[in-house]
């Protein structure tokens, strides 16, 4: 079950980064905005070619795993307006549990993504109602019957509400997972995020840039300091690929080789349920491993994160050959 912010995605491509500037968007980072910014931007949005789709980086990772028939749910909350409806229909079309909240006062929360040459992908998130969910709004029955509560790490601002959504999920038997989620969040938050990894966390995923945050050390030395916190430790370093650390067994896995990348929105939560998807299967870290790869190989060739059935079935084939692998 995933616990995140409930967003719709806005997705414009962009030839230069004048309108991240304009705006005071560093560019590959997610930074939260209030109502007027947001309707500077949308103004923006307006007038350029654009794509909706259901975001959120608990989301994206609950929705990948529903697509591999894995029996998911979603915990966040919308406003009572399109935005919400279609966030709703897009979960109910894959069978996730509906575990949405209301506000009646505040809008859906909106995350316009602007897409770089080379598929790098800046956030100027407008939380709206996702971030009006109370940690007393979060009962026990949410988390019963699952296995893993996965936590996006743009939600650990939040401290009240992480520490209570983990309190209830440790209640039920669930295992923690946390997505580090942007650089920016672990520097503003970091002794939170030291706290929940040395207490909670069972697994983490951190991409070079989040895993420095925290450490102020270079991939494989931060993987080192990791992997002494929690019982796996994901740090993925784009085109070069992943390293993982369980114990004493550390291990580096390729990264699916694609040569044009578009869009790298998702790519982190992709890699997430792929990587979760193949525990919950049982297969070794280097297969779950594989797995993420193959999912977030995917969803960088397209714009968004809504990927066609012929791409899921390609990606189905993929599976069955890891899962196939001897060695």
């Amino acid at each position: 079950i995933g616990l995140g912010n409930a967003l719709v995605d806005v997705l414009a491509r962009v030839d230069n980064d004048d309108i991240l500037q304009a705006m005071a968007l560093p560019k590959g980072s997610m930074t939260l905005i209030n109502d007027d910014m947001f309707l500077k931007i949308n103004e923006y949005l307006l007038q350029q070619n654009t794509k909706l789709s259901n975001g959120g980086s608990a989301g994206n990772a609950i929705r990948a795993l529903a697509h591999l028939d894995s029996c998911t749910g979603f915990i966040g909350k919308i406003g009572n307006d399109l935005y919400g409806q279609f966030f709703r229909k897009e979960l109910k079309k894959l069978s996730i549990e509906d575990k949405l909240l209301v506000s009646a006062e505040r809008p859906s929360g909106v995350a316009s993504t602007f897409i770089s040459e080379g598929g790098e992908r800046t956030f100027a998130t407008f939380l709206g109602a996702a971030a009006t969910l109370l940690p007393e709004e979060l009962t026990p029955e949410m988390f019963k019957d699952y296995t893993y509560l996965f936590i996006e790490g743009y939600l650990v601002q939040d401290h009240d509400l992480i520490l209570q959504a983990i309190e209830l999920a440790k209640r039920e038997g669930l295992q923690i997972c946390l997505d580090m989620a942007s650089y920016n969040i672990v520097e503003e938050n970091l002794e939170f995020f030291k706290l929940l990894l040395s207490k909670y966390v069972d697994v983490v995923f951190a991409n070079e840039h989040e895993a420095r945050a925290f450490t102020g050390l270079e991939p494989v030395e931060a993987l080192d300091v990791l992997g002494k916190l929690c019982s796996i430790a994901v740090v993925k370093v784009g085109a070069q690929g992943t390293y993982i650390r369980k114990g004493t067994e550390m291990m580096h896995v390729p990264a699916s080789d694609v040569k044009h990348p578009i869009d790298t929105t998702g790519a982190g939560d992709y890699f997430a349920a792929g990587f979760l998807y193949g525990l919950t299967c049982g297969l070794s870290l280097d297969k779950c491993a594989r797995i993420g790869s193959l999912l977030a190989g995917h969803v960088i060739q397209i714009v968004g994160t809504t990927l066609t059935p012929n791409r899921w079935e390609k990606i189905r084939q993929g599976i069955n050959e890891i899962r196939a692998m001897s060695y």
